[in-house]
């Protein structure tokens, strides 16, 4: 009797009060990312958690997975544990038996909907491909007053949420929402500077804002650089006039439309001479005036802003100097000797 009663009462705490007990605290990461491939057995993977810091007990986190019928239902793939967490929450992520689990991540200001597309895919929210698809349906673009042929530019930067396995139109929605609030917060607190920005659409300004973004490193010089650049498309002292000469949006071209230009063939993230002056690709603000066919990332709130209120300035010239920074010159003499000074030994 005392046999079974000690049994039962082992049952009871295993199945009642171990699954929300604390799990051990994060130490040097908040996250724990394991790859678990096809074939692999509840032991090896609660060992694993176990040494990862996921759980702190294997056998008794292994026992609670097959009392529950758990054990045959193992994800693939690259699973992320945010610790601490509960050996429950942990059998969540660990199996697909228990439903969707939810999935927290940041989307970098700058990041292209390549990149984000990327991301989404590693963090198992959705495919890329469904998302890339999803950010070229018109119809979705319109129904959030976004007039152009993708989302890129309009995937607002921020921490999301999302359950795993969630539909890539309905990630594009989150995002494109996102932004709708966000510009109008900016709208609304920036009237006066938009309405001196006659002939400028929204387009025009998150495609401004998109470099601006990729070229600011370093957040108090976003402002300096949308400067810069409104400098070169206003005032006929820059010459090529109302050229921009952006080596973001030469390595843009080679990612969106890499067919478009023979330069590209090559590319592996770095740009070379051929790729500065090939007039092939449309994105070549070397070759082309004027802003390139659209935005070239995903600006967050302080490079719109920057763009929309530029710091005045007699500035036609930057090259960067180091740690993010960028020098200033407003001659071409001073930007020539800026980049001996700045040049790598």
């Amino acid at each position: 009797m005392l046999a079974v009663l000690g049994l039962l009462g082992g049952l009871g705490w295993l199945l009642v009060i171990y699954p929300d007990t604390e799990g051990p605290p994060a130490a040097e990461t908040e996250e724990v990312v394991v790859e678990i491939p096809e074939g692999t057995t509840l032991r090896k993977l609660a060992t694993q958690l176990e040494e990862r810091g996921v759980i702190r007990d294997a056998r008794v986190w292994s026992l609670y997975m097959r009392m529950r019928g758990l054990d045959r239902f193992l994800r693939q793939g690259k699973v992320r544990f945010p610790i601490p967490m509960t050996p429950e929450t942990a059998a969540r992520h660990a199996t697909t038996r228990l439903g969707r689990i939810q999935v927290r991540l940041l989307i970098p200001e700058g990041f292209t909907r390549f990149e984000i597309a990327e991301r989404l895919e590693e963090y198992g929210v959705c495919s890329a491909a469904g998302f890339l698809e999803a950010t070229e349906d018109r119809s979705l673009l319109a129904s959030y007053g976004v007039e152009a042929n993708d989302a890129e530019g309009y995937l607002f930067p921020d921490t999301y949420e999302f359950d795993d396995q969630t539909k890539p139109r309905r990630v594009v929605e989150r995002m494109l929402a996102n932004w709708v609030r966000k510009y109008e917060e900016i709208q609304q607190k920036h009237a006066r500077e938009l309405a001196g920005l006659k002939g400028w659409t929204t387009q025009d300004i998150i495609t401004l804002a998109s470099i601006v973004e990729k070229e600011a490193a370093v957040p108090s010089e976003r402002a300096r650089i949308a400067g810069v650049f409104w400098n070169r498309l206003r005032s006929k002292r820059f010459l090529p006039y109302k050229r921009l000469q952006a080596d973001p949006t030469v390595q843009y071209g080679c990612v969106a439309v890499p067919e478009a230009a023979s330069s590209c063939e090559s590319y592996d993230g770095r740009i070379t001479r051929a790729m500065l002056d090939d007039p092939e690709n449309p994105y070549n603000t070397y070759r082309h005036s004027g802003l390139p066919p659209g935005p070239i990332s995903n600006p967050g709130k302080a490079a719109i802003v920057a763009t929309i209120a530029p710091e005045q300035h007699n500035f036609y010239y930057f090259v960067a100097q180091g740690e993010g920074r960028h020098h200033f010159s407003a001659t071409l003499r001073q930007h020539n000797i800026a980049i001996r000074a700045n040049a790598e030994p």
